[in-house]
């Protein structure tokens, strides 16, 4: 291990413990989640949810990545809660504006539209917590990935926490040692991380998240050693130096759009895009590497395991019962409980 490497684990030990402090609750079980939970509430919201993101998929082609992103970067932060759809009010700080979320996060225009539909459906029933995370299965079913039953029941957040999601969101620059830390803070060991980071087979990446490798890596004057040279001359081009940042490329260069496990092969021949990806196969001697290995060689073993780290990561200290509440507008918190118990707010 070099000594950047043992220092970005040693600050990991102790981002464990900061978050033990953050995720209010800390709690890591399922509490109250049931696949049934809308079965007699509101039967068709998994169809209703479906039917809109395959109708956003045919003008934009990204956006079941964005949507599994948006769950991924809610449960990470405070538990699965729809605080990360929270918008700045006099009394939030958004978590949209996080480093990690700022002007990359998207969707949630998307979230919106289902929002109103299950509104319309099944009126203040459906959480925008339970919205990310059945539209993150329904975004991987529809790109030809596995189909699972979504536990739900979650409940919405009234606060969000921008700090802790500038702090503990796994960033695409990482070494393995800090993202492994990350993740096991959550309760998430290293094979939820190299399944999870499959969900990279689709959707793209502004130059922003890795421009760092293709000039100057680590400081080096040199780009990562770790990056295949014919991608490394693609993705100059695409994002030349002093160039505009905001400027996006395929995460998966093999097949974009599609759910399958070549993101996996691109890692062995060096053609993973973020640092992050490729950390997970050229960190020489971690046991990520024989993950990734068999991850390439059998994809229905890559969809058994995600469909585990999807569930388990859906689980992380969800509000249920009582707690919280169920937005009426995914990007603010109800105004009032009227005199017949309902929760109203402006939409």
């Amino acid at each position: 291990m070099s000594s950047s490497s043992s220092s970005s684990f040693s600050s990991c030990t102790l981002l464990i413990g900061l978050l033990c402090v953050v995720l209010l609750g800390g709690s890591l079980s399922h509490g109250q989640l049931s696949p049934t939970f809308y079965d007699s509430t509101c039967p068709n919201a998994s169809n209703i949810v479906r039917g809109i993101i395959a109708a956003a998929l045919k003008t934009d082609a990204r956006i079941g990545g964005s949507l599994i992103r948006l769950h991924f970067h809610d449960c990470f932060v405070n538990g699965c809660d729809g605080s990360l759809l929270l918008n700045n009010s006099a009394t939030i700080q958004s978590e949209k504006e996080a480093p990690p979320n700022n002007n990359s996060a998207r969707g949630f225009g998307v979230v919106d539209n289902i929002k109103t539909a299950l509104e319309t459906a099944c009126p203040a029933t459906v959480s925008c917590a339970d919205i990310l995370a059945i539209a993150a299965e329904e975004s991987v079913s529809l790109a030809g990935g596995p189909s699972w039953n979504v536990s739900l029941g979650r409940r919405d957040s009234t606060t969000a926490n921008r700090t802790a999601a500038g702090l503990f969101l796994p960033g695409p620059t990482e070494a393995l040692p800090s993202l492994k830390a990350k993740f096991l803070a959550v309760g998430l060991n290293s094979t939820d991380l190299v399944a999870l980071s499959g969900a990279h087979t689709f959707g793209r990446a502004q130059c922003s998240s890795f421009i760092n490798r293709l000039y100057n890596f680590s400081g080096s004057g040199n780009p990562d050693p770790t990056l295949n040279t014919t991608y490394l001359s693609t993705l100059q081009g695409i994002c030349p130096q002093n160039g505009n940042t905001t400027v996006v490329t395929n995460l998966d260069l093999t097949t974009p759009d599609v759910f399958d496990n070549k993101y996996f092969s691109n890692l062995q021949v060096q053609e993973g895009l973020l640092q992050s990806d490729q950390e997970l196969f050229s960190t020489t001697g971690d046991e990520t590497v024989a993950i990734v290995n068999n991850f390439t060689a059998n994809q229905t073993a890559f969809f058994a395991n995600f469909v585990v780290s999807m569930i388990k990561m859906g689980n992380i200290s969800p509000l249920t019962g009582t707690a919280g509440e169920i937005r009426l507008n995914c990007g603010k918190v109800n105004n009032s409980t009227g005199s017949d118990g309902l929760l109203y707010s402006s939409m």
